[in-house]
């Protein structure tokens, strides 16, 4: 039987140094750090990103998510925060990607797509060629307070699936996963890495028995 290799695995929401170390000792190949948000779980002031940022060792990416759209105050996040991927959850304009390259050679981009229906696929299609990933939640920017990320929401994974066959950059699968679905998660998607947040938490605290039990499962998945 043909395998293909085993998805990697970003813990989003780190919120302290302690959570980092206990995430990277399970086996995270990314961290994601949450900057001011409107709405959603995991957000923590810049400085603190800064100081967590400084501590993941390489290796492993150290990822600011952030909500603003344009390219200048995205630039000014990442010269303070320090961290080496830049994850966009909002809609972006083609040219704010032109910008970030300019001046932030070596730093990679993370579009966000939040997977709402068909279109999806259109939208991921046309900002594929700007970053270096995609990744697919299950997030609203159509409501009034928009929500960008950190759900709990499953989408629909057979759409992700047409995306990660579709684009020609590796795909994150997000939302709602945990280590009950994970699995169903990988067979269906076979996506390159997985995100968690929620799945991994108890009372919005990194829950070292949630982690094992979601890295034991994602190791006992053969991809075909």
């Amino acid at each position: 039987m043909k395998t293909t290799p085993k998805p990697r695995v970003k813990i989003c929401c780190i919120n302290s140094i302690d959570e980092a170390r206990l995430a990277i000792r399970y086996g995270a190949s990314a961290l994601g750090l949450v900057s001011a948000m409107p709405s959603g779980p995991g957000v923590i002031e810049e400085d603190d990103i800064a100081q967590i940022a400084a501590t993941i060792p390489p290796g492993v990416s150290s990822v600011l998510l952030t909500s603003q759209q344009d390219a200048g105050a995205i630039i000014e996040q990442q010269r303070h925060c320090r961290v080496n991927t830049l994850q966009i959850v909002d809609h972006f304009p083609i040219d704010g990607y032109m910008k970030l390259r300019d001046a932030l050679p070596g730093v990679a981009l993370v579009q966000v797509i939040h997977v709402m229906g068909e279109t999806s696929i259109d939208d991921a299609l046309a900002v594929a060629p700007y970053v270096n990933a995609i990744l697919l939640d299950s997030g609203n920017q159509s409501l009034v307070v928009k929500e960008l990320g950190g759900t709990g929401r499953i989408h629909d994974w057979a759409i992700s699936r047409r995306i990660r066959e579709d684009v020609p950059v590796p795909v994150f699968l997000a939302g709602g996963l945990h280590a009950g679905n994970v699995a169903e998660a990988i067979a269906t998607v076979q996506p390159f890495a997985l995100d968690v947040c929620s799945g991994v938490r108890t009372g919005g605290k990194l829950d070292e028995k949630k982690l094992a039990s979601f890295f034991a499962e994602v190791a006992s998945v053969q991809q075909v």
